[in-house]
């Protein structure tokens, strides 16, 4: 049986589940790390780290990331929350 890959990995901390919601979301908007940082105004590899799980934004930042991305600050959470919850019928540890 072969592991999951990265991508479909359940996140394992609310930081990676919301970097992992993140990069799905500028990648299905057809933005890279470099077009979303100057979109919202930060630094491309602030936005490596937050997409990484390395860097846990603020409020203000979930809010100015939700815009440019397109989508409410709540889808955005919600995406990430989402990235935390085990499928159904898996019960986790």
């Amino acid at each position: 049986m072969h592991p999951p890959s990265s991508e479909t990995l359940t996140a394992q901390t609310p930081e990676r589940a919301f970097g992992a919601a993140l990069r799905q979301l500028r990648r299905a908007r057809g933005l890279s790390q470099e077009g979303l940082a100057l979109a919202a105004g930060y630094d491309r590899s602030y936005i490596g780290e937050v997409e990484r799980g390395e860097k846990s934004p603020s409020l203000r930042t979930v809010f100015r990331l939700a815009r440019v991305v397109g989508v409410s600050p709540s889808a955005l959470i919600a995406a990430a929350e989402a990235q935390l919850t085990p499928p159904a019928g898996h019960q986790g540890a």
